[in-house]
């Protein structure tokens, strides 16, 4: 059963549209990468998935029993985000800020699950050490401990390896792999064209009003795909 369908889905940005008649689903356990050029409306989808912005037509549908709350989100990180005044345990246990609700305090239990998230990303032992004192790899550690916080189905990741290096992003992209193959569905909007098809099981590729979704096999064998080979993709 799909976790997220969209049919006909049309949005706008600034009075422009920049999406029109997408369709494309995520089941339970898929792994979709959110390739394609600047300005093809990557960043207003991401912010639809998360309704933050309403489709001017179509529709965007949860099933699978998923609420819109229970979405992981790890955003594209700001400087001042990075400077952010806070311990790594704070950072983390915000995540269930959507299931605390307007209790004043966390339960026993979601410090437990943060506590799990941070083992789970190897980065318990910092979890007393201030936010901004850490190495770029390290805080995406923290963000993506947070949004697991917040979710057991469903990740979506915007750029997450932006700004690191070879190996850290080498090593956060196999995070991502194992926290897919444990059975959160994962959707990650991404300019890495080689990690898009080695992790992937979907591909969603966007261009000006031209649009593929499909598996990673159909992709290679599309059109798109050669363009894409000719230096069209963006962030």
């Amino acid at each position: 059963m799909s976790l997220i369908k969209t049919e006909n889905l049309t949005l706008s940005y600034e009075n422009m549209t920049v999406i029109s008649g997408l369709d494309f689903e995520v089941s339970g356990g898929d792994y979709l990468c959110i390739v394609g050029e600047n300005g093809s409306g990557k960043s207003t989808l991401v912010k639809a998935l998360l309704s933050l912005k309403k489709p001017v037509l179509g529709n965007i549908s949860f099933g699978d029993g998923l609420l819109k709350k229970e979405i992981g989100y790890l955003p594209q990180q700001t400087n001042a985000q990075r400077d952010f005044p806070a311990s790594v345990f704070e950072v983390v246990i915000s995540g269930c800020l959507n299931s605390r609700g307007i209790r004043p305090f966390y339960s026993a239990k979601e410090r437990a699950i943060a506590a799990e998230n941070m083992k789970r990303l190897g980065i318990y032992e910092l979890r007393q050490r201030s936010y901004r004192e850490l190495s770029g790899g390290q805080q995406q550690r923290v963000l993506l401990a947070r949004a697991l916080c917040a979710t057991k189905k469903l990740l979506l990741l915007d750029e997450p390896v932006s700004g690191l290096d070879p190996m850290v992003t080498a090593e956060l992209y196999e995070l991502i792999a194992n926290i897919n193959k444990s059975g959160v569905t994962v959707i990650m909007v991404t300019h890495d064209m080689n990690a898009a098809l080695k992790y992937a099981n979907k591909i969603l590729c966007m261009r000006e009003n031209d649009y593929f979704f499909g598996t990673v096999d159909e992709f290679r064998k599309s059109d798109m795909a050669d363009f894409l080979k000719g230096g069209g993709e963006g962030e």
